[in-house]
């Protein structure tokens, strides 16, 4: 099978050659090869201005990535290669942890992109979150099927990087019948996640390792976790002995999990909840003269578009703030951020302004970034966008 060629302009090549993946519609030659002449998913082989061959990507005309590299060579990318890379996959996930819950496949990372898969068991939620991987996606769970044999197949295809993608949402079992809520182990600790009716995948499996920096900083500590979920962070809290945690979050749904997932591991009666505004109930808190030991603070991404960087700046200082105020002298503040366009240098500097802005002194203890079955790709910064920040704030 010949593929159509998608050729770039002068000099655009050197990204690629670096490792890069990701072709931007403005360095392709729109006269060799003009964009509406391809369909969105169909696979090219990608060409220097000279000729010479690049690699084989998938295409979306109407993207503002128009391409994504899938291999080297001129030959279609198919079945076999796409076991190839899960198996690839699997193995560093087998070796890392010794239960089967985690990220299986994480994208770019993985020589897959667009393609995300997390592993509860025997369980899978899949996301297909590009055009040219959704056109893969008999091929993937063909592969999927044979590598793990998995009780279910959950499609969470609702990300909204689909819409910019051409694609409909969906929420759809493919294969065997999928769990509403799915038991999983983390650092330990069993939690249960809802799978088809939570948010993304049903987990956020990227935080395991910071939230393992709690074991040793909340013996017989009052934690608050603010933006909880189904209390990821605040019940390993208790599991790892704090005297008594607050979990906060807009959705009663997940708060109702959260109580749930305490009482799984003997914590209910150190639990509880509070459901609202995360800036509202920081506000409520500190009016009423409550006093915190470990406040975590993990919002969603305030950033989540360049133009959005000043205004998101602002509101994770405000937050932070909040939660500073109401830590007890020498208490212990884990701010993280999920927003790919900020830095970790700016998370530091949020930390640093926010306790200045109270008039505190904070002591940066440790930086974290996502786990190990979220690999970065080394020439690929936005795959390495989660950052968590550990601090002691103490009076000036």
């Amino acid at each position: 099978m010949t593929l159509p060629t998608l050729r770039l302009a002068k000099n655009e090549e050197r990204r690629l050659r670096g490792g890069h993946l990701w072709i931007y519609s403005n360095e392709v030659d729109k006269q060799a090869s003009p964009l509406k002449s391809f369909q969105a998913g169909e696979q090219v082989v990608v060409e220097s201005s000279q000729g010479k061959t690049l690699g084989v990507a998938y295409i979306n005309p109407q993207s503002l990535i128009c391409a994504r590299l899938l291999s080297g060579g001129q030959q279609p990318f198919g079945q076999a290669m796409i076991e190839q890379r899960i198996a690839q996959a699997l193995a560093l996930r087998e070796q890392l942890f010794s239960s089967p819950c985690y990220r299986l496949v994480y994208g770019e990372s993985d020589l897959l992109p667009g393609l995300v898969v997390d592993r509860f068991g025997d369980h899978l939620s899949v996301q297909f979150n590009t055009a040219g991987m959704e056109a893969l996606r008999e091929p993937v769970l063909k592969a999927l099927d044979k590598l793990l044999s998995p009780a279910s197949i959950l499609l969470r295809n609702d990300a909204s990087v689909r819409k910019l993608e051409g694609l409909p949402s969906e929420v759809v079992c493919v294969h065997g019948e999928s769990p509403e809520d799915v038991e999983l182990t983390e650092n330990g600790v069993r939690f249960l996640a809802p799978l088809s009716s939570g948010q993304k995948t049903g987990w956020f499996y990227d935080q395991r390792p910071n939230r393992a920096w709690l074991r040793d900083i909340v013996k017989d500590k009052r934690v608050l976790d603010v933006f909880s979920y189904v209390g990821s962070f605040g019940v390993q809290a208790g599991v790892f002995g704090a005297r008594e945690v607050w979990c906060n979050d807009a959705s009663e749904l997940a708060l109702e999990k959260a109580h749930e997932n305490a009482a799984l591991n003997g914590i209910g009666e150190r639990f509880n909840t509070l459901q609202g505004d995360a800036f509202a109930a920081l506000k409520q808190l500190k009016e009423d003269g409550q006093r915190f030991d470990v406040i975590i603070v993990d919002p969603p991404a305030f950033i989540k578009r360049k133009k959005d960087q000043k205004e998101g700046i602002l509101a994770y200082r405000r937050i932070n703030a909040q939660a500073m105020r109401l830590l007890e002298p020498g208490g212990y503040l884990l701010s993280a951020s999920c927003s790919m366009h900020m830095p970790r240098e700016s998370l530091l500097d949020i930390v640093r302004a926010a306790s200045r802005h109270i008039d505190r002194h904070a002591q940066i203890l440790a930086e974290g970034m996502q786990g190990a079955d979220h690999p970065v790709h080394p020439a690929i910064p936005e795959t390495r966008y989660l950052k968590a920040v550990l601090s002691r704030i103490c009076r000036s």
